[in-house]
């Protein structure tokens, strides 16, 4: 993870939604690696080093947050944003957060 980021930084990019979060990422293509990089225009940016043709980077994108967030990739869901850098997903349950990456307010319990 290159930065680290405060829960007021996250507070509008990410938020519960019974026992999944919804995430708001913006996402940086073509990057040198993957990677957190803080927050851009009120949503997580997140690096990536696939190219924004034909899927790649939003499947590269799931891959990388199930990784980070400890759930299976089926359980990570594009529901804004399929082909703009914009998006909103939905982590289902997440099993940890990645370091460096604070919990948002108001988790179930």
């Amino acid at each position: 993870m290159a930065h680290s980021i405060s829960c007021t930084d996250l507070s509008g990019s990410a938020h519960w939604d019974g026992a999944d979060l919804i995430l708001r990422v913006q996402v940086q293509p073509r990057a040198s690696r993957d990677e957190f990089a803080g927050v851009h225009a009120g949503a997580l940016k997140v690096r990536l080093t696939s190219p924004p043709v034909d899927g790649k980077a939003n499947a590269a994108l799931i891959a990388f947050l199930a990784e980070a967030f400890g759930v299976a990739k089926r359980q990570v869901t594009l529901l804004k944003g399929d082909t703009g850098r914009a998006k909103q997903l939905r982590i289902r349950a997440p099993a940890r957060f990645p370091p460096g990456l604070p919990v948002p307010p108001t988790r179930p319990v």
